[in-house]
């Protein structure tokens, strides 16, 4: 018996494997194959385990993302978000659950059945959500701002929800408000008490640790503060949740947070990829097929509803129509946490096990359309609305320069380390230049100082018009994410099409691109950084300052020539050019053959030099007849090199 659950599990581990690496290749969250790998291993599949066998060990999974959640909890962020986060998120939260849960109650679900659907829908997926506006670098767009603050009092709204769900369960069909009264207090009183724990105890406990200089007590120490705050919040009559997230929200102000984070994650993945593996035993594909249609039914009514609610809430305080309805689309879903909330619902035995198939199935439907809306979720919204931002709200954001400051009038697109480095030596220079950043905090503090710094996304054309950027003599774009910089010189050189642009990258790997789109000038972070090294090594070694700034003009002008192929070594990066020497040999088939005369463009490859006898001659000239024992100095891929180097010796 022990040794068929041993392979059972085995089984369902490569199960689980497979299943993430091929949804993953289709652009799908590693959650739907947790998911899958849950239905075919549970009840409804090969009937490996039942739910209730890995019920107990993957709730430690929503104890550990608790707790992990807790740790990103920062009270200072929260409060500079206060008016989306409490404003519009408890709006959304509250509208989304009063509608979803009333529509429940008229179909025949009983109040507490109705409550405990309409939490489950109101909460999006913060996962997917902030996975996907990171990668495509919306996060700091309007849309991802109001999307974040959303979902970060989601996340809040969670907490209230765990608190409820047990007293729900402890009286039947009906809800006594002295129950929940008492709840609300006894979690109140839990708050305060692991409050008072977190400042004067942990802090003293987590110095002991790191004074150990052991990772193994770190680590064990960690988990021990997580499962012991859960435990005491359960044996309160609350969730363990509850008390693991206070735990976390204590040391998340804490200068162990990066480390207690990197500590905690392999379990906490593990575990909730049981527990996602544990919701999709709950699924019975029996019920599925039984009720197909209402789950279908369900799943548009959810999205319209919620999509509905968001776009009339951001309307209503004023948000623009296309910002509205991309952060709608982007928030539709249903979430991860209501997995939890429906699998606690279940234990509680607060709902039906078909209301939960169509729920669970729900979920995982809309959660595998997510990424896909959120990536259209602009063009969506521009397709329906048309974007063009009023001018009303860009004159009350954005003053236009004067006429007298229109010399030498340079826009800076950006005000991270380097566009405040670049304001700065034209402040010092007197040339006068206008900003445009997307970071809230950091323009509030920028014009507290008396910085013409404003809030505005560079990708817009009505704001960059705003700013004057026709009368611009310069536009420096400083975004260190390419797709926003590609997006922001289009722009620009549409409305300036006179004017010097700049842009900052990290290397010069699309260094054509942006040639090609416009760009008069491109500064490779990482290339510069060398040059500047190099002038100060060939100056320190006598070398005369006009021959050495001449050299690196040269270099600029050359495109970085001689910053690209180097020997690979034992690290190998397959998707950098190399330099590699190729030696001719007596029998090599190319001696006696000119360069000119070697097909360099089909094998990929450039000829930097050749060196005959302790000489290179860089470059070879076309006529240059190859001899043995020559020295070829190619440049190119891995590959391409291995091919070309091929050629040259046997002629094939």
């Amino acid at each position: 018996m022990e040794h068929n659950m041993f392979l059972h599990i085995l089984f369902m581990l490569v199960i689980a494997i497979i299943a993430i690496a091929f949804l993953g290749r289709l652009g799908l969250p590693a959650i739907l194959a947790y998911l899958l790998t849950g239905v075919i291993s549970g009840p409804s599949g090969l009937h490996w385990f039942s739910q209730h066998q890995v019920h107990y060990v993957a709730e430690l999974g929503v104890v550990l993302l608790m707790f992990t959640l807790g740790l990103e909890f920062s009270v200072p962020r929260l409060w500079a978000m206060r008016r989306t986060v409490f404003g519009v998120g408890s709006v959304q939260v509250l509208m989304t659950a009063l509608i979803t849960g009333g529509i429940a109650y008229l179909f025949g679900q009983n109040l507490i059945a109705s409550v405990v659907i309409g939490c489950a829908i109101a909460l999006s997926s913060t996962a997917i959500v902030l996975k996907l506006l990171n990668e495509l670098s919306w996060l700091r767009r309007r849309h991802g701002e109001l999307s974040v603050s959303v979902l970060l009092f989601q996340d809040l709204a969670v907490i209230p929800m765990l608190i409820l769900l047990p007293l729900l369960a402890s009286d039947g069909n009906q809800m006594s408000i002295n129950n929940i009264l008492y709840g609300l207090f006894t979690g109140i009183l839990a708050f305060i008490g692991l409050m008072s724990f977190g400042k004067w105890v942990l802090p003293r406990i987590f110095d002991e640790v790191a004074r150990s200089r052991s990772n193994e007590l770190f680590v064990l120490s960690t988990l021990v503060v997580a499962l012991v705050t859960g435990a005491f919040t359960q044996w309160l009559g609350l969730s363990m949740a509850l008390g693991a997230f206070i735990a976390g929200m204590l040391l998340g102000e804490s200068q162990y947070r990066r480390q207690l984070e990197a500590d905690i994650r392999p379990f906490r993945d593990l575990l909730m990829g049981l527990f996602f593996i544990s919701i999709g035993m709950l699924l019975d594909f029996e019920l599925v097929f039984h009720y197909w249609w209402q789950i279908l039914v369900v799943l548009i009514v959810a999205i319209t509803i919620k999509a509905a609610v968001i776009y009339t809430i951001l309307k209503l305080v004023g948000e623009h129509s296309n910002v509205a309805l991309s952060t709608a689309i982007s928030l539709a879903q249903v979430g991860e946490f209501s997995f939890v909330l429906l699998a606690l619902a279940v234990n509680y035995q607060l709902l039906d096990t078909e209301v939960s198939t169509i729920l669970v199935s729900v979920a995982v439907i809309s959660m595998s359309f997510a990424p896909w809306l959120i990536r259209h979720s602009v063009d969506i919204a521009k397709k329906f609305k048309g974007y063009q931002p009023s001018g009303e709200m860009l004159s009350q954001a954005i003053p236009l320069p004067n006429d007298s400051d229109n010399e030498d009038f340079v826009v800076i697109l950006g005000y991270g380390r380097v566009g405040q480095t670049i304001a700065r030596f034209l402040k010092t220079e007197a040339i006068n230049y206008i900003v445009l950043d997307l970071d809230p905090t950091r323009v509030a503090e920028s014009r507290g100082a008396g910085e013409p710094v404003y809030f505005g996304d560079a990708c817009k054309m009505g704001i960059l018009k705003r700013v004057g950027i026709r009368q611009a003599s310069m536009v420096v774009v400083t975004f260190a994410e390419e797709r926003q910089a590609e997006e922001a010189l289009a722009v620009s050189r549409k409305l300036a099409p006179n004017a010097k642009i700049l842009i900052r990258t990290r290397d010069d790997s699309n260094l054509s691109e942006f040639k090609e789109a416009g760009a008069t000038q491109v500064i490779p972070e990482s290339l510069e950084g060398s040059l500047m090294l190099v002038s100060q090594v060939l100056y320190k070694c006598g070398v005369p300052l006009p021959r050495i700034i001449k050299r690196l003009e040269s270099e600029r002008r050359n495109h970085y020539q001689y910053l690209h192929g180097f020997f690979s070594g034992s690290e190998t990066d397959f998707t950098l050019d190399s330099l590699h020497a190729v030696s001719l040999s007596a029998n090599a088939s190319s001696v006696g053959r000119k360069v000119v005369d070697i097909p360099w463009r089909d094998l990929d490859v450039e000829l930097r030099a050749i060196r005959r006898k302790g000489l290179e001659t860089e470059p070879a000239p076309d006529n240059w007849v190859l001899q043995r024992n020559d020295i070829l100095m190619l440049v190119g891929k891995s590959r391409s090199i291995e091919k070309a180097e091929e050629f040259l010796l046997q002629g094939h």
